[in-house]
């Protein structure tokens, strides 16, 4: 029997990550669509008062779905690598759309769960939730990077150490 090769923490820490940030996404996109509705959503997109309608609709019926896509895609490990350049771009463009509201002075809610209405957003803590995010996108990035055997990736299904 061959020696098995000790596991790589890193395989873990990426796998765990990834199963974190996808899920939130995943859970996130549905509150959107299944909980709050899409009409809400709607006036939570036209809230920050970048895109008129009916593009306000456009945006506000595409991105849940395009959050659920990329969570789940990220959670199995099939094209990670789009689906991490996904989440940053939505949350780069999530960002903007919070600084022109900052900027603008809007005393809005964020529209996160898909309610456009509920307290005041906080722009502090909502640029260091991005900050997360960016940060957990690059770090699965970077671990994932580190070999072979990627967990529930790659072109082989392999748990580390196998």
């Amino acid at each position: 029997m061959p020696p098995r090769k000790s596991p790589d923490p890193a395989a873990y820490v990426a796998l765990a990550l990834r199963v974190v940030l996808g899920g939130w996404f995943v859970y996130s996109g549905y509150k959107k669509i299944f909980v709050a509705g899409l009409s809400e959503y709607t006036r939570a997109v036209a809230n920050y008062k970048l895109v008129h309608p009916p593009l306000d609709a456009v945006v506000a019926y595409t991105v849940p779905w395009v959050e659920i896509i990329s969570g789940a895609l990220l959670v199995i490990g099939l094209w990670k690598r789009g689906a991490l350049w996904v989440m940053a771009g939505l949350v780069a463009v999530f960002a903007f759309g919070v600084g022109h509201a900052w900027h603008e002075n809007l005393n809005i809610a964020c529209g996160c769960d898909g309610n456009s209405t509920g307290p005041a957003m906080n722009y502090s803590l909502k640029f260091l939730e991005f900050g997360a995010y960016w940060l957990a996108i690059f770090f699965i990035w970077i671990l994932s990077r580190k070999g072979n055997d990627y967990v529930f990736g790659g072109t082989r299904l392999k748990l580390p150490g196998q």
